[in-house]
């Protein structure tokens, strides 16, 4: 997997734990006993032709009109699963890293994310999950910080 070769060449702590199998970020946050708040899951655009990775807390969901708005672009719609499968070409689909750096994508954090002290996230596979500081996250990834999630209420 890409991303754990990018953190052990970056020589930052990470924790990796084995878990049962989770497809969304809130089941790997409930398997991970974290709260969703902590849990990334990387949503990805298409902005005006050009994919970027979105990544949010797993207790949230994306605001399509504030991201347009944000990003000042004409349109933004979801990414493709074919599409996404094509670019995180390593990973099972749907368990991709936040780390668009290392696909050539652009990658925005939610605000909701900015202030957390470490941050929980698929490692390319189902039964994995990777724990890191933010602030190494964010030493490592540099993403833009802009507001576009709300929290899902259930």
């Amino acid at each position: 997997m890409r991303v754990i070769k990018f953190l052990d060449k970056s020589g930052v702590k990470y924790k990796v734990t084995k878990h049962e199998p989770a497809f969304t970020a809130q089941h790997m946050a409930a398997v991970e006993h974290e709260p969703g708040k902590y849990v990334a899951k990387p949503v990805i655009v298409n902005a005006d032709g050009k994919h970027v990775m979105c990544v949010l807390p797993a207790c949230y969901k994306i605001d399509l009109k504030a991201l347009k708005n944000q990003l000042k672009a004409k349109k933004v719609e979801l990414a493709e699963e074919k599409e996404i499968g094509r670019i995180f070409d390593d990973c099972e689909l749907g368990a991709e890293p936040p780390f668009g750096n290392l696909y050539d994508l652009s990658t925005i954090i939610d605000k909701a994310l900015e202030k957390d002290d470490h941050i929980t996230f698929q490692g390319g596979s189902h039964e994995k999950a990777i724990r890191m500081s933010m602030d190494d996250y964010r030493r490592l990834v540099e993403p833009k910080v802009l507001e576009f999630s709300y929290h899902a209420t259930s």
